[in-house]
């Protein structure tokens, strides 16, 4: 049960559910921190696990690399990704990367050439809407993050995709009905452990976020 609450609570989670539920797949997992791969092999034991991130000390253990079948170690902005097999993925999740990219546009189809036909790719990253969030501590405003260096739309990723052999499905403003109801509860929690309320609290409420669910041709 508490699996099943886990699944539906994050959205990313949410997503490799409805595409895989209890199937096997490969899943590309870019910006692999923050011990996303044990999280993510607890809640989907058949999933092979590949990460890729710019160093491999952001918040990852000696267990999330046990966890993983490779870890790429590579900074996307030099657009060499000749380490990584083409058509070879049946998931990609990009979540809070691309803003920190100045040429995602030319990142995403080389990222798209490793997913196979029928592949999924879930991308999420700061929206229009966040220039004009008030600062606060953890990112509310997209320059709360000094390396955040570019912002991006849905127009422009969309066409983006659908240029290189892609189907955007789903797109939007990330609302996670799950995170505004537990608000008060996070609020609490954050005030106890780090003295002060953190930006991502009020992300889905305020929508910070947007988001595009991507299936390949």
């Amino acid at each position: 049960m508490l699996k099943a609450l886990k699944r539906e609570v994050n959205l990313k989670f949410k997503f490799l559910n409805r595409c895989f539920k209890n199937e096997e797949f490969k899943l590309l997992d870019v910006g692999a921190g923050n011990n996303s791969a044990t999280r993510t092999k607890s809640l989907f034991p058949h999933c092979k696990y590949y990460g890729l991130d710019i160093s491999k000390s952001y918040s990852n253990s000696e267990e999330d690399f046990n966890a993983m079948e490779k870890f790429y170690e590579l900074d996307l902005t030099q657009l060499d990704y000749s380490s990584i097999p083409d058509i070879f993925f049946d998931a990609i999740m990009m979540a809070h990367v691309i803003e920190h990219l100045h040429n995602g546009d030319e990142v995403l189809p080389l990222l798209v050439q490793k997913l196979k036909p029928g592949g999924y790719f879930y991308i999420e990253y700061p929206g229009k809407k966040s220039m004009s969030l008030p600062s606060m501590y953890g990112t509310l405003n997209f320059k709360d993050d000094p390396t955040h260096v570019r912002l991006y739309s849905i127009n422009e990723l969309k066409k983006v995709f659908e240029k290189n052999g892609c189907t955007v499905f789903q797109s939007g403003t990330r609302r996670n009905v799950y995170y505004i109801l537990a608000m008060p509860l996070r609020i609490l929690v954050s005030l106890f452990k780090k003295g002060k309320l953190t930006g991502n609290i009020f992300w889905d409420i305020l929508g910070f976020a947007e988001y595009l669910k991507v299936k390949r041709n």
